[in-house]
């Protein structure tokens, strides 16, 4: 009996150690690798046989142009030096299928390579995945152009579908990496959402090619769990490395968290921000550490925290620290009011004929609810020299900016800028170089600031400070 026993384990482990190396080419499949064949399906039947057995899809050297695939357990897809997936520019050859968007769940089209409600999948090799996303970028900006007169700004980002580049949904046990080139997404580049145990390690994305991308988000980690992110290299045109949990209504009504993340060693050379938690703050951050970045100065904010009146959520146990920026024009930004056109949903009373995602959007928060509330955040060693601002800090009066504790802070800078309706911040080990100084307004129990580089503000109007945040982005 035991014998028995034994020969079939040792049957298994040799199956599955076959299986393991069994390959799949997508050459004996159909696939061409010719550039302009459209060979989604071929490939498709390579990822579907492996899937029976466990395996890994490989390519021939070539140019593979496809519209969306989708990764299966116990599948890798190998993508290696001399391979190019080329995005299809037919939006008919992504299949509209539930996802998130944008902190709103809805159907959207798929993205070019999906790992869709799968395990132990992976996506890697030192090849390239290109979104040949221009043609959809091009698509956002006529709609947009036309929706923005009729008070539609907040619309046009749901509206104008566009694929994003890679999508991992309600999937656990992933690897993505391996010096995979991504470029020129249609829209946001890799997308973790609702998922868990994800490793992106050796990412480099390029979204600045041939135009600018409107919302080409770098990495999104999107109400998800247990997340490794390290040794990207980052070039894009909003967000580099940005954490969500979820829009208004229904980010509050979904109310799962982004949590036990680590995001390290990467660069970002371009982007509207280096780390943003935000603005789809809704379901909350927890337990979130990012550490080892460098920030250049194509980036004008190192650091961001956006939020608006209706998010809601929370942030608490975040951990920030070894930055290094360089001409970065702003190094501290957080606004609880961000880009009021794109944040605040309105249907005009003229509009009668409106889409289900328009209601979800505009469904009301109580104010309450809409107040995003982070506390317990320690930001330390930060290196930031050529500065513009220090600091840009706008909270709630009636929810401040609790508990920041920054340590060994030394930021050289033309402007201090503003710490507003923040309570109990302690500096440590700061070093600030400023022309002007940091002015606070509605604190309490802010401690370490020089006294020579601080003046205290009695509660008056303000500019809107989410303004020139705002402006910014909407240059994407």
């Amino acid at each position: 009996m035991i014998a028995r026993t034994l020969a079939g384990a040792l049957l298994l482990l040799i199956m599955a150690s076959a299986s393991a190396k069994a390959t799949f080419s997508v050459g004996k499949y159909g696939a061409r690798g010719d550039g302009t064949t459209l060979e989604t399906a071929a490939i498709q039947r390579a990822i579907d046989a492996a899937a029976k057995t466990g395996g890994t899809v490989v390519f021939p050297a070539g140019t593979f142009r496809i519209g969306s695939n989708f990764v299966k357990s116990g599948v890798t897809l190998q993508v290696d030096k001399g391979v190019t997936l080329l995005g299809s520019q037919n939006i008919a050859d992504y299949p509209v299928m539930q996802t998130r968007i944008a902190g709103i769940e809805m159907r959207w089209p798929a993205a070019l390579v999906n790992i869709y409600e799968q395990k132990n999948a992976a996506i890697t090799g030192d090849g390239t995945i290109d979104g040949d996303g221009k043609v959809f970028w091009d698509s956002y900006w006529t709609l947009r152009k036309a929706y923005e007169p009729r008070g539609l700004r907040w619309a046009s980002d749901y509206d104008a579908q566009r694929p994003r580049l890679i999508q991992v949904y309600k999937s656990s046990n992933v690897k993505v990496g391996g010096g995979l080139l991504l470029r020129r997404s249609g829209f946001w580049t890799l997308h973790i959402c609702f998922s868990e145990d994800v490793t992106v390690d050796g990412v480099v994305i390029r979204n600045n090619e041939g135009g600018l991308g409107p919302s080409t988000d770098g990495i999104d980690i999107d109400s998800s769990r247990k997340i490794l992110v390290q040794n990207a290299d980052i070039d894009v045109n909003d967000d580099a490395l940005c954490l969500k949990a979820g829009r208004d209504s229904d980010g509050l009504r979904v109310a799962r968290p982004t949590e036990d993340v680590i995001i390290r060693d990467s660069i970002v050379r371009s982007a509207a921000a280096g780390l943003t938690f935000g603005s789809e703050t809704s379901g909350g951050f927890r337990n979130i550490e990012a550490y080892h970045i460098t920030v250049l100065g194509n980036v004008p904010v190192g650091i961001l925290f956006k939020s608006a009146h209706t998010r809601g959520g929370f942030g608490e146990n975040l951990r920030i620290h070894d930055f290094k920026m360089t001409g970065v024009p702003v190094v501290l930004r957080i606004t609880m009011n961000w880009n009021p056109s794109y944040s605040y949903a309105k249907i005009p009373e003229n509009i009668t004929d409106n889409p289900p995602v328009w209601k979800v959007l505009a469904t009301p928060v109580p104010k309450e609810r809409g107040m995003a509330r982070f506390r317990d955040v320690k930001i330390w060693n930060i290196d930031a020299s050529g500065a513009t601002t220090a600091f840009e800090v706008d909270g709630f009066k009636a929810a401040p900016l609790e508990r920041f504790h920054l340590d060994n802070i030394e930021i050289e800078a033309s402007k201090g800028g503003h710490l507003y309706d923040a309570k109990n911040w302690k500096f440590t080990s700061l070093k600030l170089k400023v022309g002007t100084p940091v002015v606070l307004e509605n604190t309490t129990g802010v401690v370490g600031l020089p006294a020579e580089s601080v003046v205290i503000k009695a509660d008056a109007p303000r500019a809107d400070p989410s303004k020139k945040s705002f402006e910014e982005q909407d240059k994407s």
